[in-house]
């Protein structure tokens, strides 16, 4: 098994002021901790049940890069942590967070995202909290 400081603190990103204070939360805890800190944008539609829903699209992985990184700079500004990484996957966002959270140390999200659906909690932070394979904390942002 890895060593806690090993494993990254992967945090879900999607433009939104929730996951910028998610981000943010993240930062802190990955330098606390010793440990790599990764920002993950997930190229697909979180009210599509088909969790397997691959979007090969390049122009909008680049728009979602574009987000990704647009919202490490509002974030960060000249001072990007070095131990970031930055990844643009395809699928369903609850899905792929839950998929990866099996070799993270722990899930930072926002509390909702840009759906726009009503609820205490978004569709994504819900499922993570749900079904993450580590521990999850949630921002209110």
């Amino acid at each position: 098994m890895s060593a806690p400081s090993d494993q990254r603190i992967l945090v879900g990103v999607d433009g939104s002021e929730a996951s910028q204070e998610a981000l943010r939360l993240g930062a802190r805890l990955a330098q606390a901790l010793g440990a790599p800190l990764e920002a993950m944008a997930c190229a697909g539609d979180p009210t599509v049940l088909d969790s397997d829903l691959l979007i090969d699209d390049e122009a909008l992985r680049a728009g979602y890069r574009r987000m990704l990184t647009g919202t490490v700079e509002a974030v960060f500004g000249d001072h990007v942590p070095e131990n970031l990484t930055l990844t643009v996957t395809n699928g369903r966002p609850a899905g792929r967070l839950i998929t990866e959270s099996e070799t993270a140390q722990l899930l930072v999200l926002g509390r909702r995202g840009r759906s726009g659906l009503l609820g205490s909690l978004g569709s994504v932070s819900n499922a993570c909290v749900a079904y993450a394979h580590c521990p999850v904390i949630v921002v209110r942002g």
